[in-house]
């Protein structure tokens, strides 16, 4: 069941592959996630020795526990295989690929993320992108006005 999601990840990234991870939250925070309180515009996931975390995510402090020393953008580290890991960290070596959180997912009692790697559009692709699907609705109202005619 999706939780929270990144809406703009898709639009502003062309995603090439994509993988659920596991993550590191304190209960108030598998609390808070599970109300649905949250955001990931603006978060990103960097490699750093052999792991990799999850930086500028925010999740809202849950109201019913102790906030007190809690940061919510703080940053939380991922589990993922050690194979995963190297193959991912090796991918955003490449010029133009990066690792992209795309949602946050309740997997059976879990919470995962899934991760997208992705390589950013330009602005030219972005627009292009809108008038195609601008072009496709208006084609499918055409269409649907034809069929109620006859």
């Amino acid at each position: 069941m999706l939780l929270i999601a990144n809406k703009k990840a898709r639009h502003d990234y062309e995603i090439e592959r994509t993988v659920q991870a596991g993550i590191v939250l304190t209960g108030a925070e598998v609390k808070s996630l599970r109300g649905k309180s949250g955001s990931l515009t603006g978060s990103f996931v960097k490699p750093l020795k052999n792991e990799l975390y999850l930086v500028g995510a925010q999740i809202t402090p849950y109201r019913f526990a102790d906030n007190t020393d809690y940061e919510p953008k703080r940053t939380r580290k991922l589990l993922l295989k050690r194979k995963e890991i190297t193959q991912l960290a090796q991918a955003t070596e490449q010029r133009g690929w990066t690792l992209i959180p795309l949602s946050f997912e309740l997997v059976g009692k879990t919470i995962k993320l899934t991760i997208g790697l992705g390589r950013g559009r330009q602005e030219f692709e972005k627009r292009e992108k809108l008038k195609k699907r601008a072009l496709k609705r208006e084609m499918q109202r055409e269409i649907k006005q034809a069929r109620l005619k006859i």
